[in-house]
């Protein structure tokens, strides 16, 4: 095979696969349209492609700038294409393009230079376009194009990180232009903000910022790592649980939303790790030395405050401390009218940024200025609906599912509601508090789906939906689901949660071995980790055929949650496996006791497990332990 260098354009359809389902006749003939037009302009910018599958495009060209600026026209085309559907069928592409070596076989390319391209694209927004260094080395002084760098980016199959650039097309390229979203809700103070940052240039240029939050590397990694050797990198912060100084405790969901509020918002900004909120949420109610958590975080900064509501009137207290000094960067208090909640929320992130001194980009503005809805009141329900979940009860969620609805009652495009509403009908099924498990899981996927559509770039959506894509039990929705979790982990990188529920992904996929590191890099994210970071853990190590440590970490999560039948019906298979067969047998009824009335066959409908080798170890277990067929 002939060698030669060659810009390489890769793209292909964001939601493909949604797209597909929802109507397929509707969404070929719309591809084809994009099709004809997309390949009008390869052949305009002197291009030719060399590979096509499905909604994918490979195109080959003998100049970057060429390539570049015909990756930008088919953003504009498509763009104008869209105007003209819906928006929950538009057809939105991702591009990516590199300069490499390939190797030509025929007609078509292989090699790094083809692959590389893939991984670009990937890192793309849909209707976006990520570049090389290599190409930005050869077209950055071309006039008509401008970029943004993202920083330093891990990929898949590549073992150091590579540097990104975004191309800013459209609204991107001219903040200016009518028709460009602009922040909402007194996020004026991002400008104030952004214009601190130029005075603190000497500062900023000694953090690594980026757009996108390279993930740490999946690596085997003992769990007793310490997280500050992780974050060291970025400046991180832990947000303590807010206090709710009331006096009434039918407000401490409120407090609680705030907290949560805030370390949602602080997420989206990609020059700051942000420690989980189940990390530092075992400080609730506790009397600590801010150096302390500091240490056992591994985290620079901790955010404290407390939050008084009475009727219509709310007061936070709110101060940010070095956790290396315990000294305070600054303290503050806020006062307001419930209704301006959203406006004292951003008075905090506002001093927040502009005391660490952070760079945002624009999209980082915008994500800042979306709430997920205007509707302070469809929030309150909201909230209200989180803290009954958190009681992780059948009636708990019961409660939390009719506030969500009754939040959707207010606000039908309130798509964390549709989101949470699906991870209770999943969390349902799979702990033995569904009366119909099939067709939870159904009305899971559609509103998982749903949200993602309301709002393709909010991380916890995709997340959702990959839960509730696993449960359809094909190999095929097993690998869609990992491309929807790894999605979620591209959009934050520092998503612990997405790591841990990757985990089981990858083991029931066959990959334990990836689930297994997956786990463990979420556990040290997470240093404060929820028991279900002990199941997965413990999933891959089964598959894995280490019994003992699966039982170990089984028997922990039991014990940390007593009610989570399915983590019992793991840990009785584990036990059978090992030969434990009084233990095994004692857990089966420890789950008859909490109301467990299934089967075999039962089990193994709510699990993600495709792996025929585990599949069968599994169910050998649980057979072996007494559970019926």
């Amino acid at each position: 095979m002939k060698r030669r260098l060659a810009a390489i354009l890769a793209a292909d359809v964001a939601g493909y696969s949604r797209l597909m389902e929802v109507d397929e006749e509707a969404t070929l003939r719309t591809l084809k349209e994009f099709r004809e037009t997309i390949d009008a302009l390869i052949a305009r910018h002197d291009g030719r492609v060399f590979g096509s599958a499905g909604d994918s495009v490979l195109a080959e060209f003998a100049s970057p700038v060429e390539a570049v600026r015909c990756a930008v026209e088919i953003q504009e085309e498509n763009r104008k294409n869209n105007a003209n559907l819906p928006e929950d069928r538009r057809m939105r592409f991702r591009i990516g393009v590199h300069l490499g070596d390939v190797m030509a076989d025929g007609d078509n390319l292989f090699g790094d230079g083809v692959n590389l391209a893939a991984r670009f694209e990937g890192l793309a927004e849909p209707g976006g376009i990520c570049v090389s260094e290599a190409i930005h080395a050869q077209v950055r002084k071309t006039p008509d194009l401008g970029f943004e760098f993202m920083g330093n980016q891990q990929v898949k199959n590549i073992a150091e990180e590579v540097p990104v650039y975004r191309v800013l097309v459209g609204a991107d390229s001219a903040p200016g232009i009518a028709g460009a979203k602009q922040p909402q809700r007194g996020l004026r103070w991002v400008a104030m903000a952004a214009a601190a940052v130029v005075v603190a240039a000497a500062v900023v240029m000694a953090i690594r910022v980026s757009f996108l939050r390279p993930p740490p590397p999946v690596a085997n990694v003992a769990s007793d790592v310490t997280p500050a050797v992780m974050l060291s990198d970025r400046p991180s912060i832990a947000v303590l649980p807010f206090v709710n100084i009331s006096g009434d405790d039918e407000q401490e969901y409120f407090a609680d939303g705030m907290t949560e509020d805030l370390i949602t918002d602080l997420s989206k900004i990609s020059g700051l790790t942000v420690i989980s909120r189940t990390s530092t949420s075992g400080y609730k109610g506790k009397k600590i030395d801010i150096r302390d958590v500091g240490e056992a975080l591994g985290t620079q900064y901790v955010m404290e405050g407390s939050v008084r509501k009475a009727g219509e009137r709310v007061r936070i207290n709110a101060q940010l401390i070095d956790a290396t000094t315990g000294g305070h960067l600054w303290a503050e208090r806020y006062d307001g009218d419930l209704a301006d909640i959203f406006s004292l929320q951003d008075q905090v992130l506002e001093k927040i940024v502009d005391s660490l001194a952070l760079k945002l980009s624009e999209i980082e503005r915008r994500r800042l200025a979306e709430k997920g809805t205007d509707s302070v009141t469809a929030h309150d329900l909201y909230l209200r609906g989180l803290f009954q979940e958190s009681a992780f009860t059948r009636e708990g969620n019961r409660e939390a599912r009719r506030l969500y609805e009754q939040a959707l009652s207010i606000d039908p495009g309130y798509a964390m509601a549709y989101a949470r509403i699906a991870n209770i009908l999943e969390l349902n099924a799979r702990n033995g508090w569904s009366d119909d498990v099939p067709a939870d899981f159904a009305k899971a996927l559609e509103l998982a789906e749903k949200a993602v559509a309301l709002d393709p770039q909010d991380p916890n959506l995709h997340w959702s939906l990959s839960r509730s894509i696993s449960r359809l039990g094909t190999p095929e929705a097993l690998e869609r689901s990992i491309k929807s979790m790894e999605r979620a982990i591209e959009l934050d990188a520092d998503f612990a949660d997405a790591y841990a529920y990757l985990a089981v992904l990858y083991t029931g996929a066959g990959r334990a071995g990836d689930g297994l590191k997956s786990v463990e890099t979420a556990m040290q994210l997470n240093p404060k980790f929820p028991f279900w970071y002990l199941f997965m853990r413990g999933m891959a190590q089964f598959c894995l055929s280490d019994y003992q440590s699966a039982i170990t970490d089984f028997e922990t999560a039991a014990e940390r949650n007593p009610g989570a039948q399915f983590v019992r019906w793991f840990f009785a298979a584990s036990l059978a496996q090992a030969g434990q067969m009084e233990d095994a047998e004692w857990q089966v009824e420890e789950l008859y006791l909490l109301g467990f009335e299934g089967s075999i066959s039962t089990i193994v409908e709510t699990q993600a497990i495709q792996d025929p080798e585990c599949k069968e170890r599994y169910m050998d277990g649980l057979r072996k332990a007494g559970i019926p067929e």
